[in-house]
């Protein structure tokens, strides 16, 4: 009995602990985000002094270097001010000078690091929103950042609008928001595989960078998920399920152009995992056609009478060419400017 007593509150205790633990760590969350906006606070002061200074002629050039030996020298311990990053806190400001803006909230949120990343590679204020605000839900390092600057995901995501049923809008209002018209997929080699099963086998081992490309809302279940209807065993290719949509998601993989008989095949998926595998208070599950291409005036006519939550989407096996995809923006913008 004691010790039946003893084990009661040892698990007590833990999780009682366990919930000072969770305060920690809510805590040194807090913390670093409270850092990184002064930090970026202080730059961006920092940059509006220089940008005043010299604009006045107050300053020279060479100042800005003077300037930096003097805080290496007085105060080593201040760390970051040499005089290229004082150049860069003078773009900063110049970047975002109006603290009333959209974009100034936003770039207190990210890591300066991000920032300068953006700043140096992004040019409009509409792209740079789109990868502010997508930094700040992802939570992107710098490299994952970078991918996605690489990948062209701003200007694939103005040109290709999701090609989702009737239903998947019914179901789930925000998916076009949640999936796209075109995946890369360079992290698998960027070569064409002979296989389906390889194709598969290429996602799964990469998948940490496969949901990067989806989005991290994604979690990954299994492939192949075995589904079994009366005497008859079936495969998803790929299982996952969307934390935001509450749903589960299957992916089926061809490595051929779209088709409209292939939509049967993911319907009936689809159906086997709302009746055998979805919980209660889970969303009907939504089904994604990833194909190596797709003539989209098909795809529409595929789509525009199913009553089942499916889309259909094309993979890419290299980066895109970002000057292409601005030209198509810019006659896309020409084109409704015309209308």
């Amino acid at each position: 009995m004691v010790k039946h007593e003893i084990l009661i509150e040892s698990n007590e205790l833990s999780e009682q602990f366990s919930e000072v633990i969770t305060m920690i760590n809510k805590a040194r969350t807090n913390v670093i985000k409270v850092a990184n906006t002064a930090m970026i606070d202080l730059y961006w002061q920092v940059g509006k002094l220089l940008h005043e200074k010299l604009a006045n002629a107050e300053w020279g050039d060479s100042v800005v270097a003077q300037l930096a030996n003097f805080i290496a020298k007085n105060a080593p311990d201040i760390k970051g001010f040499s005089d290229k990053n004082l150049w860069r806190m003078k773009q900063f400001f110049e970047t975002y000078p109006n603290t009333s803006e959209i974009l100034s909230p936003l770039v207190r949120q990210i890591s300066w690091t991000n920032n300068l990343l953006i700043m140096s590679r992004v040019k409009s204020a509409e792209e740079r929103e789109f990868y502010l605000r997508l930094c700040i839900q992802e939570r992107w390092s710098k490299r994952e950042l970078t991918r996605q600057i690489d990948s062209a995901l701003f200007e694939r995501t103005m040109i290709g609008e999701p090609k989702l049923s009737p239903m998947v809008r019914q179901i789930a209002p925000s998916a076009g928001q949640v999936f796209r018209d075109q995946y890369v997929l360079e992290f698998i080699g960027g070569r064409e595989y002979n296989h389906e099963n390889d194709f598969r086998r290429a996602l799964v081992n990469n998948m940490k960078k496969m949901i990067l490309e989806l989005g991290k809302d994604f979690i990954f279940m299994d492939q192949e998920y075995k589904l079994q209807v009366g005497n008859s065993d079936f495969r998803v290719d790929l299982l996952f399920f969307h934390r935001e949509l509450q749903c589960l998601v299957a992916f089926e993989l061809k490595m051929e152009s779209f088709k409209p008989e292939h939509l049967g095949q993911l319907n009936f998926y689809l159906e086997a995992l709302d009746r055998d595998v979805k919980k209660p208070k889970e969303n009907p599950s939504i089904g994604v056609l990833l194909c190596k291409d797709k003539d989209n005036e098909v795809v529409e006519y595929a789509l525009s009478r199913s009553l089942s939550p499916t889309m259909v989407a094309e993979y890419q096996l290299c980066l895109p060419d970002k000057k292409l995809l601005q030209q198509r923006i810019r006659e896309l913008f020409a084109n409704s400017d015309v209308e």
